[in-house]
C-alpha cells in the first residue's frame, strides 16, 4: 500500500498541475493526465479537510455533544 500522502503535500502537486494546465503549454495526452491526477489529489485534499473539520467538532465538544465554550468549525470560518 502506498504511503499516505499530506495535506500539505497533495495541495503543492495540486497547485502545479493547475499552473501547468492554464499556462496552455501541455499538450492534449498529458493535460488529461494531469486532470485525472488533478481530480486524485483534490478528493484526498477533500477528505482530510473533513477529517480535521470533525476532529475540531470533536475538541470543541463536551462527552454530551454539547458546546463548551467555542463555536463549531466551519468551512466559511477558512475564508
Amino acid at each position: 500500500m502506498p504511503e499516505e500522502i499530506k495535506f500539505e503535500d497533495a495541495l503543492k502537486k495540486l497547485e502545479k498541475i493547475v499552473e501547468a494546465l492554464e499556462s496552455g503549454d501541455v499538450g492534449l495526452d498529458e493535460s488529461l493526465k494531469k486532470y485525472e491526477e488533478g481530480v486524485k489529489l483534490l478528493k484526498i485534499c477533500t477528505v482530510k479537510l473533513e477529517e480535521a473539520e470533525k476532529k475540531i467538532e470533536v475538541l470543541t465538544k463536551d462527552k454530551n455533544g454539547k458546546a463548551i465554550g467555542t463555536k463549531e468549525f466551519t468551512k466559511s470560518d477558512t475564508k
